[in-house]
């Protein structure tokens, strides 16, 4: 009887310890829950020192926002693998204590942290191939944590809007040629899927590019407006001087070597630049200061620009206030 009556109390206790215990975990998982969103910035990437353009615009994100939006966490995301796995070795062989982590692992952490609402701002120009992979992305998110009230909202590519793209334009002029001076080329990534919704915001751009600027041409490393039609239009140039301008939010890669290397490629292909060069032209591209150091100018490197893309995070922070 003795002996049953005990069991019966240390049975009890634990099944109050048990639900004590619930109860407090609840009230900590209640607790750490953040009200805030959360934003996470997408980006390709890139393993070139040209990523110091995402630090560019990441400070002029921090001081854009509005201020009640300010201390808003900012996390970066970067899409391409093959730049993450670059990148990660590249950090760890340095010593750098610094990883490039996948839209999913980004997220996963923020909801591990108690975020529920988080903007995604993908930082491409076009809304192309690589905008509708971070929809399906979010997407796929979305449903893997249904049960857990994550809320994503993704803001809009820089070209999403005419107007933007009118904006876009009038932004370079600081970093073109006058016609008496010579001629220029924007250099674009292009698509070469044929039936991509991006082509009609490439066609739609050169138009207006040709309405503002007579002596600006468009150049793609993939996609309708080639790199052959680009430097046939460039050779009819008088003077003979080439500007190519960067129309990429990274000046990386295709800008330092398909545009503007100095060496032939393990192909034997030439640059655009060294192309020129061999016909006689005189070839450049315009470059930025940023912390003592020069680096080729892609659109991350311009002001209004960047207010483009932190005025699609407003935006977006917004539709969480309704």
């Amino acid at each position: 009887m003795f002996t049953n009556k005990k069991f019966f109390i240390n049975m009890l206790v634990v099944t109050m310890m048990f639900f004590l215990s619930t109860g407090a975990s609840a009230m900590m998982k209640t607790m750490t829950l953040k009200k805030d969103p959360a934003i996470v910035i997408a980006a390709f990437g890139t393993t070139t020192k040209a990523m110091v353009t995402f630090d560019f615009f990441e400070e002029q994100l921090r001081n854009d926002l509005p201020e009640k939006y300010r201390n808003y966490r900012i996390e970066w995301a970067f899409t391409s693998e093959i730049v993450r796995e670059r990148a990660n070795r590249k950090f760890k062989k340095a010593g750098i204590d610094k990883r490039f982590r996948s839209l999913a692992q980004v997220v996963s952490d923020l909801e591990d942290e108690g975020y529920r609402k988080i903007v995604v701002q993908p930082l491409h120009i076009f809304p192309g191939i690589e905008y509708e992979s971070v929809l399906r992305m979010v997407e796929g998110l979305r449903d893997t944590f249904q049960d857990f009230d994550l809320r994503i909202k993704v803001g809009q590519p820089l070209l999403t809007h005419w107007e933007d793209m009118e904006t876009t334009v009038e932004s370079l002029k600081e970093s073109l040629l006058a016609p008496e001076e010579g001629c220029n080329i924007l250099v674009a990534h292009g698509t070469g899927e044929s039936e991509n919704g991006a082509n009609i915001t490439y066609l739609g751009l050169e138009r207006i590019v040709n309405v503002y600027y007579p002596n600006v041409f468009i150049g793609t490393v993939e996609g309708i407006q080639s790199r052959t039609e680009a430097l046939k239009r460039a050779r009819l140039c008088n003077p003979r001087r080439i500007r190519f301008v960067p129309f990429m939010f990274v000046a990386g890669d295709h800008i330092m070597n398909d545009i503007m290397g100095q060496e032939p490629g393990d192909d034997g292909e030439l640059s655009w630049a060294l192309e020129m060069k061999k016909e006689g032209f005189e070839v450049e591209a315009p470059s930025v200061k940023f912390r003592g150091k020069a680096y080729y100018k892609g659109l991350g490197f311009y002001t209004e620009i960047d207010r483009i893309f932190v005025n699609s995070i407003v935006r977006t922070l917004k539709k969480f206030e309704r």
